[in-house]
């Protein structure tokens, strides 16, 4: 078991004019769940392959427990890392597969069985050990790839986008295995990931990237309940938060012809013209008060249980989603009030994008 650390983590690939990861400053603690989510090359990636050696870093430091481990080759890094592509050796069975690190090690050939055995009770695996991975659907064979960093013991798990390849029903048992045997296991791991929901359900704790720089890590409900700016707010939600411009009057922030209501203290607190108002689908509802806001409907989806209604406030403005639970929901070309809570409302500065409330 052991901590990571980044220490003003950077790495600048020759040629290019900014870092892919700039000054990176992430903790994590010994046992840990921690998920790295962000958008395609946003630096997530070369973050976690910083960690594993397979980068250098250009300035800063790493740390797994007590060593520096910045300039030490992968292979004394006592970590194990489980691909996007499973990259099984084709030529030799599951067993063999899972036991070839240890092979490599020269562990004894009766405790390599029985430590592959273990891991492959773990993951129902006992099975497949003498099929060929061709001989594998995809699900298994990430399974496999599991297996392969499992038997290692290894102080850190690291995991890069592992259920890429994987239809969406398989994604999310596969999800749910990860998530308790890594319980199970108590092994500190860092998992990357571009899904926000993959990284909602599985994280202990959530770091969340762009274009290099971390902009918030916080447990997935904290992540949720109060973004940090309002790249994090957009980025952590299906679908996403929406966001109107908004002028602080008496009583509120005016939006179009409306005015939400909003605590006098929170308004004073105001120092621009003009703030950005984040409202989550979720917590707009359908009212029949004419003091709510006007809403014209103008496409709506059913996946499901819910309904998503897509339209604008007052007929104008940005496109704005309202997540409601109906079966029968308006139809497009209607109109309806929508409201919400005081406290569902997040305030950002428009300048800054900083969280203000």
């Amino acid at each position: 078991m052991a901590t990571v650390s980044f220490r003003d983590a950077t790495r600048v690939y020759p040629g290019a004019d900014t870092p892919a990861v700039d000054r990176l400053n992430l903790d994590i603690n010994d046992g840990e769940f921690m998920v790295l989510v962000g958008p395609s090359g946003c630096g997530k990636s070369t973050t976690l392959r910083m960690l594993a050696g397979l980068e250098e870093v250009t300035s800063g430091s790493v740390w797994i427990g007590e060593q520096d481990v910045t300039e030490l080759p992968p292979k004394d890094r006592d970590l194990a890392m489980v691909f996007q592509n499973y990259a099984l050796y084709p030529h030799m069975t599951v067993g063999e597969n899972m036991g070839f690190a240890l092979k490599m090690q020269n562990v004894p050939k009766e405790e390599r069985e029985h430590r592959v055995m273990e891991a492959a009770k773990l993951l129902g695996l006992e099975e497949f050990l003498d099929r060929w991975p061709k001989a594998l659907s995809g699900g298994q064979r990430q399974r496999v790839a599991m297996g392969r960093a499992i038997v290692r013991q290894p102080q850190v798990f690291l995991m890069d986008e592992p259920l890429s390849n994987l239809d969406a029903k398989l994604r999310v048992s596969t999800r749910t295995q990860i998530a308790a045997l890594q319980t199970r296991l108590e092994v500190t791991t860092l998992y990357v990931t571009h899904d926000q929901v993959e990284a909602m359900t599985l994280g202990d704790r959530v770091a969340v990237m762009r274009e290099g720089v971390l902009q918030q890590v916080d447990s997935p409900l904290a992540l949720w309940d109060t973004p940090k700016n309002v790249f994090v707010a957009s980025f952590i939600g299906t679908p996403p938060m929406n966001l109107m411009p908004g002028t602080p009057v008496d009583g509120g922030i005016r939006i179009g012809k409306h005015v939400l209501a909003m605590p006098r203290e929170t308004v004073e607190r105001i120092t621009d013209d003009e703030v950005t108002v984040g409202i989550r689908p979720d917590n707009l509802v359908i009212t029949d008060s004419p003091e709510d806001a006007e809403f014209h409907v103008e496409k709506v989806e059913l996946p499901g249980s819910d309904a998503y209604l897509y339209g604008t406030i007052d007929g104008a403005g940005p496109e704005v989603c309202a997540r409601v639970q109906t079966r029968r929901p308006p139809q497009a070309g209607e109109r309806v009030r929508l409201g919400v809570a005081e406290d569902r409302i997040h305030l950002f500065s428009t300048r800054t994008g900083d969280r203000i409330s």
